[in-house]
């Protein structure tokens, strides 16, 4: 995890359960700023000596930051990756990507991006963007952490550069996502990405099994599971590095499922005010309200 005290930004280590953290105190070849993508890339030679020694610090005591505050590139999406999402996604009208339902399911992964000043951290502010776009939504999304770097990487060793898991909320602005007939300016909107609670390491989630939820206000909307994934996680890295070398800290935000406000009758999109609440198995929650 990231998270602040009075003496600045550090990364962490936490135990949910407990409700600890231990700040990772920066090795001799760190940077002057050490933070979660440095211990990402320098994990191989961290990991061994990495403990949750003493009593911690009380999680209560931290401010909790996106576990990559600031990523170096864009964070990379996946869009309609989910079977009952691209259904719902043609039917709502806003899917430039179909023409009728038997194009709903792509034949291959669609890939965009989100700029790094999306991100925020679990109980950060969205900005509602008042006179900009008033159709916000919100899509719960299980975030791919690549550990090592790599380019064409074939699926059978994709998992190998995953480092872990973190969760995302892929806040669109629906109105600007159709008028412009494609994704980027629509989903990257200045706090458009909350990001958290930590990164999970990959051997702590099963994604064949993991449930994928979001309520609003207290109202359960989307209740999926990760292996309704159309594009699992292999084939997306295999696709996205075709070419493309992956480094250390990209962020790959795999999906949502049904649920979204606009597949509601009529649209339930956001308002200023709203909170909504993710919850991925074995990850954690994320909770962000958009401001007033």
């Amino acid at each position: 995890m990231s998270g602040r005290r009075e003496d600045g930004a550090r990364a962490a280590l936490v135990d949910a359960d407990k409700g600890r953290v231990w700040p990772i105190e920066p090795p001799a070849w760190a940077p002057k700023h050490f933070g979660m993508a440095d211990v990402i890339r320098g994990w191989r030679d961290l990991r061994d000596s990495l403990r949750a020694d003493g009593d911690g610090i009380p999680l209560s005591q931290v401010e909790l930051l996106a576990p990559i505050p600031h990523p170096r590139r864009n964070l990379m999406c996946v869009g309609k990756n989910y079977f009952d999402h691209a259904h719902e996604f043609t039917r709502s009208g806003f899917d430039s990507s179909a023409s009728s339902a038997k194009d709903a399911i792509p034949e291959h992964p669609i890939i965009f991006t989100k700029v790094p000043e999306t991100v925020i951290g679990p109980g950060a502010a969205i900005r509602y963007p008042h006179g900009v776009s008033d159709q916000i939504d919100y899509e719960v999304e299980l975030v791919v952490v690549i550990g090592r770097a790599g380019r064409d990487i074939p699926k059978a060793q994709a998992m190998d550069h995953v480092f872990g898991y973190t969760i995302a909320n892929d806040v669109t602005a629906r109105d600007i996502q159709a008028r412009h007939k494609q994704w980027f300016l629509g989903k990257s909107l200045d706090t458009f990405c909350p990001l958290g609670p930590w990164i999970v390491t990959a051997d702590e989630v099963d994604l064949s099994d993991t449930s994928v939820r979001t309520w609003v206000n207290g109202e359960l909307r989307q209740n999926s599971n990760t292996r309704e994934l159309i594009f699992d996680v292999p084939t997306l890295i295999e696709t996205m590095s075709r070419g493309i070398t992956l480094q250390p800290g990209d962020l790959i935000l795999t999906g949502t499922p049904a649920g979204v406000g606009l597949g509601f009758t009529p649209p339930k999109f956001l308002k200023p005010g709203d909170r909504v609440k993710l919850e991925i198995g074995g990850i954690g929650v994320l909770e962000n309200t958009l401001e007033g």
